[in-house]
């Protein structure tokens, strides 16, 4: 049976948001939040008919403020806004993300403080439904009064333009409209300002980032974790006394879920008592590295929940004689997380990095370039210029978009957020991890195999059994692209994390912790 979600007034979570996205949960408009919908649609009309100037229901835009617009045009001056303010470019933005894009912006205008009617939410709705999906453009958004461009486009259908996908197919809104059906809806004073005031691009690429960055950071564990038995590292600095009086929840998880992988392993064992002091920072510095981007992983999902219930309309309507107009819809508060998090994502893969350096030293009893035969064979030679170059590009997306800020709208808008920009580049810097993460693999169950016949614990041996299956021991070179790229699918796939889980569940191994969860 689908769950139920109620739009205005059961508290949206992370994890109940991409769970509607993906339709095992619907999301629904309960009696509740339809008259809390319908109250405010009432008192807009107030508005309209008292004359009384309220910004964007019977005046212009941005510098446009100022100037009045009669009663009769005011239904007009709505969709005229969806129209001129659709001035994205680029490439579309995933369909998730517009999904995702759709089911906030819904929750956020059934709160009742927007003055959008039922029928256009009910619309918004049957799209989410049937997976009829806008086509946005993934660039034009400064984040500051919201995300205009990119919400116009998201809308555009909604009165019979722009495009859709279909069944991943580019169709023009209005031939989905005719097939179903359906007419173009004629907005009404508001709505038009209400769809596109807020920040509901900002925060779907936000959803997203947290959900990639998790799944991130929980690779991290596991693959410097099999990183470190091909190395023969300690497994002392995750003992939880050294953790406990420096106890940042990050840092404690991280060492925690290392050191419960690692317990028990035949390969730790073997070398107890060896006459190494210590071992090099991106072993034995994963608790604090690994640790301070999940603490910045935690930031992010606690402001983008906080995100998830707000009202970012403007201006807010309380009722007819009580109106703000004020800056909900501004970005900065998910900016600079976003940038943040940014930074944390990259510090994952450059630790990843040294860690493939240091497999292909011949250091601690491994060969050069882990190949028997280097010379007439490069070995993993050339797959760390991979990484190295993935984490020099990471760099260059750490600048902070949040630190830039270009004038709009005639000055109006004077102080923008660039947020749109910030959660683009979190993707990008996770897209690269994502390769990083699997050329690290590739070493990791590489230098393993050096070890042999000594084994590792129950989940390590899991995952690294999971590599052999699509990726073979390298005897010679051959073309390692292929490798990396099989790798990478298990990593995009999930199935590198499902093989772990289903090893921790099996072995009953408990590496959870209620904070880092997204539901």
């Amino acid at each position: 049976m689908t769950d139920i979600f109620n739009y205005g007034t059961d508290h949206l979570t992370i994890g109940t948001c991409l769970d509607i996205a993906s339709g095992k949960t619907k999301g629904i408009i309960n009696e509740d939040a339809a008259r809390m919908i319908n109250n405010s649609w009432r008192e807009v009309e107030k508005i309209v008919h008292s004359h009384h100037p309220v910004y964007g229901i019977n005046t212009g835009f941005g510098p446009l403020c100022d100037t009045r617009i009669s009663e009769a045009d005011t239904s007009l001056l709505q969709s005229n806004i969806l129209k001129s303010h659709s001035v994205g470019v680029g490439k579309p933005i995933p369909q998730e993300i517009a999904k995702l894009m759709m089911i906030t912006k819904v929750h956020a205008l059934a709160q009742g403080y927007s003055g959008i009617a039922l029928s256009t939410l009910e619309r918004i709705i049957w799209h989410i439904d049937n997976d009829i999906i806008p086509l946005v453009p993934e660039k034009g958004s400064v984040g500051a009064s919201g995300d205009l461009a990119p919400l116009s486009h998201l809308f555009l259908p909604l009165i019979g333009l722009g495009e859709v996908f279909e069944n991943d197919e580019r169709v023009r809104a209005g031939d989905v409209l005719n097939r179903y059906g359906l007419q173009p809806l004629s907005l009404g004073p508001k709505e038009g300002l209400a769809l596109i005031n807020g920040t509901q691009f900002i925060l779907s690429f936000a959803i997203k980032a947290v959900q990639r960055l998790d799944d991130a950071l929980n690779r991290a564990d596991l693959i410097g974790a099999m990183s470190l038995e091909g190395l023969m590292g300690s497994i002392r600095p995750f003992d939880e006394r050294l953790h406990n009086i420096r106890p940042f929840k990050g840092t404690r998880m991280v060492a925690h879920r290392l050191f419960t992988l690692l317990d028990g392993s035949e390969i730790n064992s073997s070398h107890i008592n060896c006459d190494r002091v210590q071992d090099p920072y991106s072993l034995r510095c994963m608790p604090q590295v690994h640790g301070a981007s999940r603490n910045a992983w935690l930031h992010l999902k606690e402001l983008t929940e906080i995100e998830l219930n707000s009202v970012t309309d403007n201006p807010v309507i309380f009722n007819a004689d009580d109106t703000i107009s004020g800056g909900n819809f501004h970005g900065q508060p998910l900016a600079l997380p976003l940038d943040y998090a940014t930074v944390a994502a990259a510090e994952i893969g450059n630790i990843a990095d040294r860690r493939c350096y240091l497999m292909s030293e011949g250091r601690y009893g491994l060969p050069k370039l882990l190949t028997h035969d280097a010379g007439l064979n490069s070995g993993l030679m050339i797959p760390q210029y991979t990484t190295a170059a993935l984490v020099t590009e990471n760099k260059t997306l750490c600048f902070p978009a949040s630190a830039d800020s270009v004038p709009t709208s005639l000055g109006q808008e004077d102080h923008v957020s660039m947020g749109s920009i910030s959660g683009r580049k979190l993707h990008q810097v996770i897209d690269n991890i994502e390769y990083i993460q699997a050329i690290e693999l590739l070493y990791a169950a590489q230098a393993m195999d050096f070890r042999r016949p000594l084994r590792s614990t129950p989940v390590i041996e899991a995952c690294h059994e999971l590599v052999r299956q699509h990726v073979a021991f390298i005897q010679d070179d051959r073309v390692f692209a292929d490798d990396i790229n099989s790798l990478h699918k298990l990593i995009t796939d999930g199935l590198l994390l499902q093989t772990a889980g289903k090893a921790t569940i099996a072995h009953q191994i408990d590496l959870s912790h209620d904070e880092f969860g997204i539901y």
